[in-house]
């Protein structure tokens, strides 16, 4: 790779090594969570939570998440990125033992929300400082390195959940990231310059308020229909109107400010704008259908957590693959000729949950799991180097907070849609079931699958389980069938975003260098500073 012009090449690939502990920690704690669903919804071994709340614990996460990247992407600018990235890990620390300890639904869904906070301020901060530790062609390889930790974590997750939950509780797979922390934490110290932008943008308080509420509203409102099983109800449209009416708003506003945290304006630009919303759409699509696999597996198929655990590796196998092979292809034969089809056969892996059934064979789920992992790793990795690389170095901390803000929005927007659409279907298909046992029962089969089999032990009905598994499993057939109509629409946004215009294909080309090895924007190195050299700890970067 080529070396930094002020960082020996040693120290860049430590420093390397340490974001990708950070991000893995992100990783992990995702996957961490999707193997614990089953179990938090257990009325013995978990916390007794229905459908929503664990709609919640998922969604404040990424609704932290969601809205506050960009606030971080302007503190770390300001502040420095290394502070920034340890006050986001000690934040997630801290929030982790919470979450560990939570005695009940409503104290994990805060302990989750403090943990977005703590990644929102991690995820700008980490790839800013890779950006600014990497010059030339090494950034795009250095970029792709470091997506490979998104692979590690899908892999370990699960297997590593299944473990603690097989012999602890399940508050263990929280307190898993302590460690993590710890050793992340030490690299940064000793190795990780604190650079900032020589331009620091103010913060946005509005912005950030306007974006938390409009996308708190919105999904309250996705989730209440779910509880509800109705969308003409005023709790379920209005705060769904309130939240579309607020986040226009937050557009609004961050469009008249001068240096905007959040630049609408990048997304108007087909490219970058485009290929954004496609990898948005795709992730609302997986985070639905992850969520759907989680109870698949432990609920319907009886799975314990350590087998489902080892039964999700092939999405981990395909992921890393998935991330190597894009690269090489698009190499070969340029990002949409590649990306487009493995969005498409994305959507399609979605889609065909619609064919599992009680009784498909293993092999068969392991088979779908892997090409699924495979062809999302061979859209996200490559689009992402891409837009990436054609920010602006002095953007870094913006730019990137706009790229993982849709992200997470199409992320919580995913599992608030997702589960409530199977809510809304599971409930009406246990209903004809629910005619001959007592309303007290009725009550609890009705909220899920995982309560009507709880019930259904107690009362020794096991006709009443046999009915929620089975109306489980249409309430998953329907609901890919709505995922898989999203993943296509993804597919359709990204080969209009990255349809070629003459010789250019817009923001997504691989940037040019100069000779020294500094990327060049229209013939001009983005750097501000004379000496073209990153701001650092210690710097008066007012006076350049």
């Amino acid at each position: 790779m080529t070396t930094s012009p002020t960082l020996p090449k040693f120290r860049q690939q430590l420093i390397l090594a340490v974001l990708m502990v950070c991000s893995l920690l992100i990783w992990l704690d995702n996957t961490v969570l999707s193997a614990t669903l089953e179990t938090l919804a257990d009325p013995v071994r978990g916390l007794d939570a229905g459908p929503a709340e664990l709609q919640w614990a998922t969604g404040s996460y990424t609704l932290a998440f969601a809205t506050l990247m960009f606030t971080a992407g302007a503190l770390g600018d300001r502040f420095g990125h290394r502070t920034v990235l340890a006050t986001g890990l000690v934040i997630f620390a801290g929030a982790s033992v919470w979450a560990a300890y939570a005695g009940d639904a409503g104290q994990l869904i805060a302990a989750r929300a403090a943990m977005g906070v703590g990644s929102a301020l991690i995820m700008p901060a980490n790839l800013a400082i890779l950006i600014w530790t990497f010059t030339g062609p090494a950034r795009a390889t250095a970029i792709a390195i470091s997506s490979t930790s998104a692979g590690v974590g899908m892999a370990a997750g699960p297997v590593l959940a299944g473990l603690l939950l097989d012999h602890f509780w399940w508050g263990s797979v929280f307190l898993v990231n302590v460690p993590v922390v710890a050793l992340a934490l030490v690299g940064i110290v000793m190795l990780v310059p604190n650079f900032r932008s020589p331009t620091p943008r103010p913060l946005d308080p509005a912005g950030m308020l306007l974006s938390i509420s409009g996308l708190a509203a919105l999904a309250y409102g996705l989730i209440r229909a779910g509880q509800v099983a109705a969308w003409s109800r005023t709790d379920v449209w209005a705060p769904i109107a309130v939240g579309l009416a607020l986040l226009a708003a937050f557009v609004l506003v961050e469009l008249r400010i001068k240096v905007p945290s959040f630049d609408p304006r990048l997304l108007a630009q087909r490219a970058f704008g485009g290929g954004n919303a496609a990898i948005g759409l795709l992730l609302f699509a997986t985070t639905a259908v992850t969520f759907y696999n989680a109870f698949y597996l432990q609920g319907a198929r009886g799975f314990s957590p350590m087998e489902a655990g080892l039964a999700s590796l092939p999405t981990a196998l395909g992921a890393i693959l998935g991330a190597y092979l894009g690269a090489r292809l698009v190499r070969r034969w340029s990002l949409r000729p590649i990306t487009a089809p493995a969005l498409i056969v994305a959507a399609l892996t979605m889609g065909a949950y619609g064919f599992l059934g009680l009784q498909t064979p293993l092999i068969w789920i392991e088979i779908l799991l892997l090409v699924q992992g495979l062809s999302i790793s061979m859209v996200i990795s490559p689009v992402t180097a891409a837009l990436i690389s054609s920010l602006p170095l002095e953007r870094a901390g913006a730019g990137s907070a706009v790229t993982n803000t849709v992200r997470q929005t199409g992320s919580v927007i995913g599992i608030a849609v997702g589960g409530t659409i199977m809510s809304i279907v599971y409930r009406r298909a246990i209903e004809p079931s629910l005619s001959d046992v007592p309303g007290s029962v009725q009550d609890r089969a009705r909220v899920s699958a995982e309560q009507a089999r709880h019930v259904a032990t107690a009362i020794h009905r096991p006709t009443l389980a046999h009915a929620a598994d089975d109306a489980f499993i249409h309430a998953m057939h329907v609901g890919a069938a709505w995922i898989m109509l999203i993943g296509l629409f993804g597919a359709a946004v990204l080969v209009i975003a990255l349809r070629p215009v003459g010789k250019s294909t817009g923001l997504v080309q691989e940037p040019e260098y100069d000779r020294g090895g500094s990327r060049s924007v229209n013939g001009a190195t983005p750097h501000s500073r004379a000496d073209n050299q990153p701001a650092r700890e210690g710097d008066d970067v007012s006076s350049h």
